[in-house]
């Protein structure tokens, strides 16, 4: 295969040329999730010829991903493969002079620093709060940048992270929401051409910073809907209060001083999930978001919330135990998809 006949259109582009397809070629990347935007980011990728892409996902494909997942289809359904591995084996058909690794597990503050070291960049294809702050903080604290990216319903955003030089996640979000607060794919949907936009533009921004074209990238975090065409470009500005990652150096999610952690409940086949720092639920905001996909009661004291084959206790400080599954991994998506984080 003719290396470079592979990339001709692209290196063709002012923008690239041959020293940037080079700096393609030998660069690092992971992508942190392998669902709606992590498919469409990866694809990417390793069509433009980036030479190591690392794709890191814990969960399982499910017939729903289809309507926007693009790397499956019915027969990696029918398998039961895992994202990561579906994914991967569909990216080196495409282009076997990409290295694709796929490493199925789930991104926590014990092993993220493993998972992003040696790599150029990091690029956020996840569904939930919680690990975006996390990948800030390692990132960050490891001086490599990422780009994050987000879709519900219609509509996304997305802006590139340079460490202590543009600002950070918690800049622009200082404080996680609290479980249940947010909506997630699962309870307002999402349109797949949205995700589209909102991958593709990430991958641009990354494709920018691996050829060494920072002065060239956009810098807004730029929001996108699909559905109405329009497009917003927000300036995020280091504000005068200080910003306890990108300032103080303080990694609250990477050191598990604020965010989640579990506990399987031995002979109740299920796990808890715990947070740490304070975090309060309202049910009735929490109820009416769930009532059209399950069954849901509460009282003062606990919401319960039954779906498919899985029933969650949600308690007032956020305490969350999920019955049906004693696998953490599973635990933790069901209770993203659900409650959100």
């Amino acid at each position: 295969m003719d290396t470079w006949e592979l990339y001709a259109r692209q290196i063709i582009l002012p923008q690239v040329g041959q020293s940037g397809q080079e700096r393609l070629s030998a660069a690092r990347v992971a992508v942190i999730g392998c669902g709606a935007l992590g498919t469409v980011i990866s694809n990417h990728l390793v069509r433009a010829g980036v030479g190591y892409v690392k794709i890191v996902d814990r969960d399982y494909i499910e017939l729903h991903n289809l309507q926007r997942q693009i790397l499956f289809d019915e027969d990696d359904l029918s398998q039961g493969l895992p994202k990561a591995v579906a994914a991967a084996a569909k990216l080196r058909r495409i282009n076997s002079q990409v290295t694709v690794e796929p490493l199925v597990t789930d991104v926590n503050p014990r092993n993220i620093e493993e998972i992003i070291r040696g790599v150029d960049l990091v690029l956020d294809g996840t569904d939930n709060f919680e690990i975006r702050y996390l990948m800030n903080d390692a990132c960050v604290k490891h001086g490599i940048p990422w780009v994050y990216g987000a879709v519900i319903s219609t509509h996304g955003m997305t802006m590139a992270i340079i460490p202590h030089r543009t600002p950070c996640f918690r800049c622009f979000l200082p404080d996680m929401p609290e479980p249940g607060s947010v909506a997630t794919c699962d309870t307002e949907g999402v349109l797949g051409p949205a995700v589209d936009i909102v991958a593709s533009f990430e991958v641009t921004e990354a494709l920018k910073l691996l050829m060494g074209l920072e002065n060239q990238l956009h810098g807004w975090l730029l929001y996108v809907d699909a559905w109405t065409g329009s497009v917003k470009q927000l300036a995020i500005k280091k504000g005068d209060i200080s910003c306890p990652v990108c300032d103080e150096a303080r990694y609250d999610l990477l050191d598990a001083t604020k965010g989640s952690y579990l506990t399987s409940l031995c002979g109740r086949g299920a796990v808890q999930i715990n947070f740490h720092g304070p975090t309060r639920i309202s049910f009735a905001d929490l109820a009416k978001r769930l009532e059209l996909m399950g069954r849901v009661t509460f009282n003062d004291y606990m919401l319960k919330f039954d779906v498919d084959t899985y029933q969650l206790t949600v308690f007032p400080d956020g305490r969350t135990i999920v019955k049906g599954t004693m696998d953490e991994a599973t635990a933790r998506t069901i209770y993203a998809r659900y409650i959100g984080s």
